[in-house]
């Protein structure tokens, strides 16, 4: 092959080089607009108090928790909720209790109904935050556990 022939090849596969380049990057651009519509769709919601059109404040978080238990058969009322919550927390979604044996074993009670992180993840429930300070979240988790360990929150009357 000639020099002359070598360098066309030469500029011919640098010029495909940069139109395939120039293209890749066009799309890549073009994806989060294009693919937003869906994306999005794709995206899990994480039901939150105001997501689901509740007050954020200890009542709305409740009546929260109570619309995710119901979509998930987890049995519990406001009165059960709001009377552990009380002795709990005192209504706090960041409490945190630093003396008792949870504690102690490095694993502290958080949160609106106290839950220890192996417990909040055992009885997480599915649309709700993974945080344990979330309020939401915590509820939801707590009397899911109440619910397999004592049938219901409203059949807790002490510390569990």
């Amino acid at each position: 092959m000639s020099a002359a022939a070598q360098h066309r090849s030469t500029r011919s596969s640098r010029i495909v080089r940069k139109l395939a380049v120039l293209g890749t990057g066009a799309a890549v651009l073009a994806l989060p607009i294009m693919g937003a519509t869906s994306a999005s769709a794709a995206t899990p919601t994480v039901a939150t108090a105001t997501s689901l059109g509740y007050a954020n404040n200890l009542d709305g978080w409740i009546r929260a928790s109570l619309h995710v238990m119901a979509q998930h058969g987890i049995p519990g009322t406001y009165n059960g909720i709001y009377r552990n919550v009380i002795r709990e927390s005192s209504g706090n979604p960041y409490a945190i209790n630093n003396w008792d044996s949870n504690a102690l074993a490095g694993t502290p009670s958080k949160g609106l109904l106290q839950v220890i992180d192996p417990t909040f993840t055992a009885y997480h429930v599915s649309g709700t935050s993974w945080d344990p300070y979330d309020p939401v979240a915590n509820i939801t988790a707590a009397c899911n556990y109440a619910a397999a360990r004592y049938g219901s929150i409203d059949n807790v009357y002490g510390a569990y």
